[in-house]
């Protein structure tokens, strides 16, 4: 495979022992080996790689003829960091980030930026500070994640309780479709439909012929990756066929370009932190703060608390002598109140953006004074410094379980579950209780203003029933999550790793509208195969993760 391709391709195709092994592995708990990895210098590579692909698909399809050839299909990646399983394919992977990783314009009317879809999000991120501008959906993998896959996932993070996702942000893409076409993709009147091609049309009568079925199923959460993203398509008189890729996990085609609308990034900043010895309230604290505004409402649990001070040292390295210093220090309330009065069950961050250091102060104060009366813990960071110790512990803990706890992985099955937050104070000891029953160890984090929470158990991969273990425990997680009308994946997608419970969330009509959407697009089944709709074989069933769970090693590290 790998000569046939070089003839037309102008980057790079390998198929070393090194490469393989490296590639059928994302963040997931699974691996799918792959038979060719390709880096496209540009565009035209990808075009002629979809061409070439679309044209041997059944040509090769018998396994007596080319055993490696059979199902021949492309999976679209870039940084890996997908928890999901959406990175990893058994034919083509096509990694954007070697070559197709540039900036290709700015705009300051409105404030965007056009780029490929290799670019590393912390690049990204760098060239739009220089003008005092971000894409503020960025996720908390953000120092090693790239701008495709944000698109693919449709990714959200800390900001986005105020800010919304990355399908906010989307512009205008190009995108290469089944046949091999770059076609730029952009809102059109709804009066030009026609004119736009096949697809558009029939992807309009799909959602107009089954409006109301469609208008039902759309979970009532803040955010949701699970399923084609059916209900933005038609808003008003305007089409956007982005609002539909945007979150395809590249399952519809693939994007060479992609435009992000960007906005103002506020100079000051404070962070106010909640601790919560009880979590009946929460629903009502996290109402109450809303109504201030913040930027981010996040939370993580006395668990993930426990693993930052049990794993202190980590947390040092790489702040330098006098750094370090200060870092220590500034903990040290943390360990007073561990003495004193044990650790509380959730911790709550709350920031608040501005344009002077009075303003945001102001709004703090007023935080502390309006949930007075729920007579809580409650402390105003008095510097950045100060406020990263709290932010270090929310994002790292994920790394913190994987490096330290010897015998163990990292489980993230059940990692992006979302219910409303007036349902939180259920929710959460039902949750608990499930896990018990499985005496698993896990950390909880994640973002309260919306109620995605992310739960990350730790397993032992070298027990017979772990497979049958995350297939049961999923079923269970994601029964308690419908029960309170949520979604199973509110930002990190389906994947490889949920795929098999969209039925379950949506219900038979609309999974198989999901098929049709994925037949319009992709009737060969060329991209991506066994994400969002179930392939047999090639993914989208409980026994294909059971047979593709990476035994040996922790994935994480390969991300």
């Amino acid at each position: 495979m790998k000569d046939a391709i070089k003839i037309f391709f102008k980057g790079d195709v390998e198929d070393s022992e090194e490469i393989l092994s490296k590639y059928s592995h994302d963040a997931s708990l699974l691996e799918v080996r792959p038979k060719v990895v390709a880096f496209p210098k540009d565009s035209e590579d990808v075009k002629n790689l979809v061409r070439w692909v679309g044209e041997n698909k059944n040509k090769y399809a018998d396994p007596e003829m080319n055993k490696d050839w059979k199902d021949l299909s492309i999976t679209a990646r870039c940084a890996g960091t997908d928890m999901s399983g959406g990175a990893i394919g058994e034919s083509i992977i096509l990694d954007f980030t070697r070559y197709m990783n540039r900036l290709i314009s700015f705009s300051f009317a409105p404030p965007s930026i056009t780029v490929e879809p290799g670019m590393f999000y912390r690049d990204f991120e760098k060239l739009t500070l220089e003008k005092g501008l971000i894409l503020p959906c960025y996720t908390a993998s953000k120092s090693i994640n790239a701008v495709g896959g944000m698109f693919g996932n449709n990714s959200a993070g800390e900001r986005t309780l105020k800010y919304g996702k990355t399908e906010d942000y989307i512009l205008q893409t190009k995108m290469v479709f089944a046949d091999g076409a770059e076609k730029i993709v952009k809102p059109i009147p709804l009066n030009e439909i026609v004119k736009n091609g096949e697809i558009y049309k029939k992807i309009y009568d799909l959602i107009k012929n089954n409006e109301k079925e469609i208008g039902l199923a759309k979970p009532n959460v803040h955010k949701n990756s699970a399923g084609y993203y059916i209900w933005n398509v038609v808003q008003k008189n305007v089409f956007d066929l982005n609002k539909l890729l945007v979150g395809s996990q590249g399952t519809l085609g693939i994007a060479t370009e992609i435009t992000f609308r960007l906005v103002p990034e506020k100079k000051y900043s404070k962070l106010v932190v909640i601790f919560m010895k009880d979590l009946q309230p929460l629903g009502r604290l996290v109402d109450e703060i809303l109504t201030l505004n913040p930027e981010t409402l996040e939370t993580y649990d006395d668990k993930t608390m426990k693993l930052a001070v049990k794993f202190f040292p980590d947390f040092l390295k790489h702040k330098g002598f006098f750094g370090m210093i200060k870092f220590m220090w500034g903990f040290l309330p943390e360990f007073f109140m561990l003495i004193t009065s044990g650790f509380p069950k959730l911790i709550i961050l709350a920031e608040f953006a501005g344009s002077s250091e009075d303003e945001v102060h102001d709004k703090c104060v007023k935080l502390v004074e309006k949930i007075e009366n729920f007579r809580l813990k409650v402390h105003i960071t008095k510097d950045k410094m100060e406020a990263n110790k709290y932010w270090d512990i929310r994002r790292e803990s994920f790394a913190l379980l994987r490096k330290h706890v010897k015998g163990k992985r990292t489980a993230p099955f059940i990692d992006d579950i979302i219910v409303r937050p007036e349902f939180l104070p259920k929710f959460l000891p039902e949750l608990d209780l499930i896990l018990k029953k499985y005496n698993l160890i896990y950390t909880l984090a994640g973002h309260a203003g919306d109620g995605n929470f992310h739960v990350i158990p730790l397993m032992d991969f070298k027990r017979p029933d772990t497979a049958s273990i995350i297939t049961e425990l999923s079923e269970k997680v994601y029964d308690l999550v419908i029960k309170y009308r949520g979604s199973i994946t509110a930002e990190h997608n389906d994947g490889i790793i949920r795929t098999p419970y969209l039925e379950k969330m949506y219900g038979g009509n609309i999974t198989k509208i999901f098929r049709e959407i994925k037949e319009i697009f992709d009737p060969k089944n060329i991209f991506n195969p066994g994400k969002k709709v179930v392939t047999d074989h090639m993914g989208g069933t409980k026994e294909y993760i059971a047979s593709h769970i990476a035994m040996e090693h922790d994935a994480t590290h390969r991300v």
